[in-house]
């Protein structure tokens, strides 16, 4: 096997897949939709998103109508004695959002109260009148009980809870939830990369096997060669694309807490002072100033794409070389896209408990590890030996199946006019 003509077929494969069109846009509009995208998250943070009901009160208690107007008098007003049928009137013209009637049923628990509303206002409204309705109708029914304020303040406050991350290096501030969600993102990342390089490799063979080029290419360049040559070509552009984005990535959270504050200041100039003030609090810019990702995450992100590409692209290479058309594919898809999705799907699992015997496994299990494992690291503290074993693992796995998938890539990267079987590549593994 020679490695010159394993670089040359790679350099070939790079600088094909680089200087085409569509990795130009794709690299370049990935991360302007990473930076859309935050935009709009703050944008909503900062923002108004909820247009203000109209709801008339009928009140038979003669006290919780004043509660309600007194907790949010835009929402709520009393309607005095009208009558149903001209609220039910006003609500059908669209000059009332809706009405409620509340009786001592409501406060002594034995009734629930009933929205009438025209159907306008969504999940978060309906949600809010709830909430009104609870807090008003308990301070009633702690009045009538002639509970002493001592008692109220003990009864509404809530004990929060402030976690910290201990190290060697002593206390840091915890984002259990930020690191999960990285963990999260980069192992979808591995999994959508794995399966769309994977077909960029498989796609590409298919090509060239169809078109003949093939035949010229291995008369002088062996088939292992040409193997090892186009999937490091394909992985050197996949690398490429990543590190872009990981520097760029980079630079964003380095800028993210001044970007948005300038946002945020932009966007309350025009709103009026009681609308800024909420505004404000509502949304911390320096909360983001927390969303660092420790530089270590990012070469285990690297190593376990690699480790991941090169288990699977073999096995996309052998199926390219053993089909004539991406049809044909489609019955030996299963071996590929079975383990990798079983990990898409436990991603979940393991970004919320990525400390129980379940994570563990699939992290470890090398057709599973890539995506998993990645989480893990991100969310907990993932033992040593853990990740030893599963790069070990990986490893072993990438030699056991690229001599599998050599043998079938050596005698179908040949082979036309039939539709290889399960069988033929049983039998081109035994011969080989």
């Amino acid at each position: 096997m020679s490695l010159h003509k394993i670089w040359l077929v790679l350099k070939r494969e790079y600088l094909t897949r680089v200087k085409s069109k569509s990795f130009i846009i794709i690299t370049a509009l990935t991360p302007l939709a990473f930076v859309a995208f935050i935009g709009i998250i703050v944008y909503i943070n900062i923002s108004e998103t909820e247009v203000e009901k109209r709801i008339g009160i009928l009140d038979e208690t003669n006290v919780l109508v004043e509660r309600l107007v007194e907790l949010n008098e835009t929402r709520y007003f009393d309607v005095g004695t009208d009558p149903v049928d001209s609220l039910r009137a006003q609500v059908l013209e669209g000059n009332l959002d809706g009405y409620i009637i509340l009786t001592d049923s409501v406060i002594t628990h034995t009734k629930s109260p009933t929205l009438v509303h025209g159907g306008s206002g969504g999940l978060s409204f309906i949600s809010g009148v709830r909430s009104d309705l609870r807090d008003v109708v308990r301070e009633e029914r702690l009045s009538r009980e002639n509970v002493s304020q001592e008692v109220r303040d003990i009864f509404e406050s809530r004990t929060g809870l402030e976690a910290v991350k201990l190290t060697e290096e002593g206390e840091t501030k915890d984002n259990t939830i930020f690191a999960s969600a990285i963990g999260f993102i980069l192992g979808l990342l591995i999994f959508f990369g794995i399966f769309f390089y994977g077909a960029l490799l498989m796609r590409s063979v298919i090509e060239e096997k169809t078109n003949r080029v093939l035949e010229v290419i291995a008369s002088s360049v062996k088939p292992i060669e040409l193997m090892f040559g186009k999937l490091f070509g394909v992985l050197s552009m996949a690398l490429t694309q990543f590190g872009i984005w990981i520097v760029f990535y980079t630079g964003l959270s380095i800028a993210a807490a001044p970007v948005a504050g300038m946002i945020m200041e932009a966007q309350m100039s025009g709103m009026p002072e009681e609308a800024a003030e909420a505004a404000s609090a509502s949304f911390d810019p320096s909360v983001l100033e927390n969303m660092v990702i420790e530089p270590s995450i990012f070469i285990y992100f690297i190593l376990f794409f690699f480790l991941g590409f090169m288990i699977y692209s073999a096995l996309f290479a052998a199926i390219g070389a053993a089909v004539e058309t991406e049809q044909d594919s489609q019955q030996f898809m299963p071996i590929v896209g079975l383990p990798i999705f079983v990990a898409y799907f436990l991603n979940t699992k393991v970004m919320q408990a990525p400390d129980s015997s379940l994570s563990t496994f699939v992290s470890i299990f090398p057709l599973t590890s890539p995506i998993n494992m990645i989480s893990r690291i991100a969310s907990t503290s993932v033992p040593a030996w853990q990740i030893i074993l599963s790069i070990l693992l990986m490893i072993l796995t990438f030699l056991g199946i690229m001599w599998l998938a050599a043998k079938i890539y050596r005698v179908g990267i040949l082979m036309y006019g039939k539709k290889a079987s399960f069988k033929d590549l049983a039998k081109w593994i035994r011969q080989s």
